[in-house]
């Protein structure tokens, strides 16, 4: 049985982040830490040994200052049962097996352990994959994977089931920047690490003709007010190691009130 292709060149994405702007470029890795943050202010919990998986461990390592940083490798580094608080700091989208991430995190927890992560969702640059899509179809008649797949909410939230996990909450946190153009957005990615590292990528570069295209096709389509949106969606997924603390949900048929009595309604049988 042969292995299924991988969906990231990991020496592509390494180059990429090595030229990313430390400065200019990690506003959005800025802002999901603060989120993470706040989510973290909320629960009602000490977490003595924390590990964050990230590429950007100058962002993320205020957050907990006495965490291990580990990078987002196919095989993290995370020694099983050893840690209360793991959190995957917006890189899942270029993980090969994401679920397999998911699943190492949560062995890497204690029982009752917190897994947090911080992920793009599929609304995330919808404006460019659009433009840049229609361009390359109307000028080669083609289309070649350009942006990384970024999963739905629902499908997110449920790969913390899959892997094991109690409790899983997910929630979106929409962001729109807008730029003087689209030039402005690819630049922009650039700086943050996250052009084009995918495996079945074109090898060459991009034909000025697709390439001016996709900027009418931009401007045309999404244009507000002389300026360009662009679409960043924040997944935030939460779930915890199974403990025999943890709450269970009731077992069907064991109520002990009706919920028409609670309505104060009358309960009418359904007809065959």
């Amino acid at each position: 049985m042969q292995n299924a292709p991988l969906m990231t060149d990991r020496a592509a994405l390494i180059r990429n982040r090595k030229r990313a702007d430390g400065d200019k470029g990690m506003f959005l890795q800025q802002t999901a830490a603060e989120e993470v943050q706040d989510r973290l202010n909320l629960v009602n919990r000490t977490f003595t040994k924390v590990a964050i998986v990230t590429a950007f461990p100058d962002v993320w390592q205020h957050v907990v200052p006495q965490a291990d940083i580990v990078s987002d490798l196919d095989v993290l580094p995370l020694t099983p049962k050893s840690y209360d608080l793991v959190i995957h700091a917006l890189c899942l989208h270029w993980a090969n097996d994401p679920v397999g991430q998911i699943i190492q995190c949560q062995r890497a927890l204690k029982n009752d352990g917190l897994f947090l992560c911080v992920t793009f969702g599929g609304q995330t640059l919808n404006e460019l994959r659009i433009a840049l899509g229609q361009a390359e179809s109307d000028v080669s008649g083609g289309i070649s994977p350009r942006v990384a797949p970024m999963g739905e909410i629902r499908d997110l939230g449920a790969l913390l089931q899959r892997s094991g996990l109690n409790l899983p909450v997910a929630d979106a946190v929409p962001l729109k920047v807008r730029y003087d153009s689209p030039w402005h957005v690819m630049r922009d990615l650039r700086a943050m690490g996250e052009t084009n590292a995918l495996a079945g990528r074109l090898r060459r570069p991009t034909g000025k003709s697709v390439m001016m295209r996709a900027v009418d096709i931009y401007r045309e389509e999404f244009s507000e007010d002389g300026r360009i949106p662009a679409t960043y969606e924040l997944i935030f997924l939460a779930g915890w190691s199974p403990d025999e603390s943890q709450q269970k949900p009731l077992r069907p048929g064991s109520a002990v009130s009706r919920l028409a009595d609670a309505l104060g309604t009358e309960e009418s049988p359904l007809k065959d």
